[in-house]
């Protein structure tokens, strides 16, 4: 597999991104058995979207070019390290490798630092920044009982 040649692509990606306007200089591609399926830059400005970071769009590109959830097979090369969103993403769409170029601490240098993220999941939910309120949960187990019930669920 030619790895320096998909980074390279990844990396493409974040420079146009930042040279065409669209956004953050964020790019990662996704490849399976050495062929390219997909490829993003950070839609976040464009689409207006905070989840669209460049791991999460060219996800969400593999996942229909493909037609399934399930990316194993699949590896992905991404311009930066991915922050927890994109990391718990890649975690969920069960690729099987990642490759990455700046750091963390790289992007924190200009100005994307996550973080407060990290630190923020190391606490108690009580002592987070950001308030999070329990409410409601015997009437929300219903539809997890329905789900354990459901003869044609799709496990993921």
């Amino acid at each position: 597999m030619d790895h320096e040649k998909f980074m390279r692509m990844a990396i493409e990606l974040s420079e146009n991104s930042v040279t065409q306007g669209q956004g953050g200089p964020f790019g990662a591609v996704i490849v399976k058995d050495g062929e390219l399926v997909a490829g993003s830059a950070n839609m976040v400005v464009p689409n207006n979207d905070p989840t669209a970071h460049a791991e999460v769009s060219a996800i969400r590109l593999a996942c229909q070019k493909l037609g399934t959830f399930d990316l194993s097979g699949c590896e992905i090369y991404t311009s930066c390290e991915p922050c927890p969103m994109c990391l718990g993403a890649i975690y969920w769409a069960r690729l099987d490798k990642i490759y990455y170029a700046n750091t963390k601490i790289d992007a924190a240098d200009i100005g994307f630092d996550d973080k407060f993220i990290y630190d923020e999941l190391e606490l108690a939910m009580t002592e987070r920044k950001l308030p999070i309120i329990q409410m409601m949960r015997n009437e929300a187990l219903n539809a997890f009982r329905l789900w354990s019930e459901h003869e044609g669920r799709t496990d993921y």
